[in-house]
């Protein structure tokens, strides 16, 4: 047994914990959980804990079903919500083959396929996500069939007293509690809408980080009365919420995004990185949006990028190279912008990194920055200068998917085939839906 795996042990007979809430995802980011006694944790690690694959969406078939859980001790945080009846943890897991060999279907297996190969390259891969959702009274829509926001404020606004207040400090204050370091917090623009922006960690403690910081969030909005959604576009006239996400590589203590003889302190690799994820961008989108609202959220304005553009400090840029520290050599990063809040952060992080990989590996060539609002720009300007759109929706991109080699290879041939016919389904429901607008718009007047 390692040494993490005794800390675990022991921390568990300290602490007096009862239950250890084993986490994983299925392939469009659903968190999963089971509980297991603490006389069984030892096992687990040595044995794994056998589970039906045929139950998760996107795992096996029902003739292939059986499946192993193995828990990372590493991941081991006391859940600071769950201490009434004895401490409550829990630890992430890869899923593992009967045989022990990490299964095909693993979204974590996927990223950390991909940061192998970061790593046999040089480069370690550091992630920065800002996460923005809503705060609403309830899960249920009002009388006028809407969302219900706890407040009317506005950004950065401070509203004493105020349930978002009072949430964020909660929240932030549970998410340091798990060793989850936040950058800071604040109202974002939409009613309701808030924003926590988390410190920077490598790439795979950061998705484990988000599928934390989701069950946080609804942790605590459910101990106020309230609920917190990640939906992308929960209102047609106020902003959808993002995860816009930071990225930096690492060659040993160097940051390989910094040159202080660019004028905007950019490397080559940083170049290429970006010219990667410019170039697949739309390929990967039906995961990066990875559902039928993603869209209204990637198309209905407020700064989302629905454009393949880039830029220094342009916020109209599907990805942005900030300025806040520029001669800070350390602090150089890109700003991923088209990424929405549901995302499954694994498979996204793992197709974004793998396309700036590589960019850098193939040494694509950078287009000119941006420096207009793309969206103030015409059709044709748009065109001219370069600035193809995304795709319009869910269907687009899932055909743009279908024709990728990259997201195939990415994904593997298990994953793929598992989400696109996941986003297949969920298609062939939103089109046959009658949505509220067909009602108002035609029903008294044909």
């Amino acid at each position: 047994m390692d040494r993490q795996q005794d800390f675990v042990l022991r921390t568990i007979e300290d602490r007096d914990v009862r239950f250890v809430r084993l986490w994983f995802t299925d392939v469009v980011g659903t968190l999963k959980s089971v509980a297991l006694a603490p006389a069984e944790v030892e096992a687990a690690f040595t044995e794994g804990l056998g589970f039906d694959g045929s139950s998760i969406d996107g795992y096996t078939r029902v003739s292939e079903s059986d499946m192993l859980l193995q828990p990372d001790p590493s991941t081991f945080q006391i859940l600071p919500w769950r201490g009434e009846q004895g401490q409550t943890s829990r630890m992430f897991c890869d899923v593992l083959t009967p045989d022990g060999r990490p299964a095909g279907a693993d979204p974590r297996h996927v990223l950390r396929r991909v940061l192998d190969e970061a790593s046999a390259m040089g480069f370690s891969c550091y992630t920065h996500p800002e996460i923005e959702f809503y705060l609403l009274a309830s899960d249920q829509p009002g009388p006028d069939g809407q969302p219900v926001p706890v407040d009317s404020a506005g950004y950065f606004d401070n509203v004493p007293g105020g349930d978002a207040t009072d949430f964020r400090r909660d929240a932030v204050t549970l998410l340091e509690d798990m060793g989850i370091s936040v950058e800071f917090s604040h109202h974002e623009t939409g009613p309701g809408q808030n924003e926590i922006d988390l410190r920077a960690a490598d790439a795979l403690t950061t998705a484990d980080n988000v599928m934390t910081f989701r069950a946080v969030m609804k942790e605590v909005a459910a101990r106020q009365g309230n609920y917190a959604t990640f939906m992308p576009k929960p209102f047609a006239h106020h902003p959808g919420s993002g995860m816009h996400t930071h990225f930096s590589l690492f060659e040993g203590d160097e940051n390989a995004f910094y040159d202080p003889s660019d004028e905007f302190r950019l490397s080559v690799t940083g170049r290429q990185f970006i010219a990667g994820l410019l170039r697949h961008a739309d390929e990967v989108s039906v995961v990066t949006q990875q559902f039928v609202n993603s869209y209204k959220r990637l198309w209905g304005g407020d700064e989302a990028p629905a454009y393949v553009s880039w830029g220094h400090n342009n916020r109209s840029a599907l990805v942005r190279v900030p300025l806040y520290k520029p001669d800070k050599a350390g602090s150089a990063r890109i700003e991923y912008r088209g990424l929405d809040a549901s995302a499954n952060p694994y498979l996204a992080y793992a197709l974004l990194i793998a396309a700036g990989l590589k960019g850098i590996r193939e040494g694509y060539e950078l287009p000119e920055p941006v420096t207009e609002d793309v969206f103030s720009l015409t059709s044709n300007e748009r065109r001219v200068l370069g600035h193809t759109p995304m795709p319009g929706t869910l269907h687009d991109a899932v055909r743009r998917a279908e024709e990728s080699e990259f997201v195939a290879s990415v994904l593997g041939e298990h994953v793929f085939d598992a989400l696109l016919r996941n986003k297949r389904q969920e298609w062939d429901d939103y089109r046959v839906e009658v949505t509220p607008y067909e009602l108002r718009r035609y029903l008294s007047g044909l």
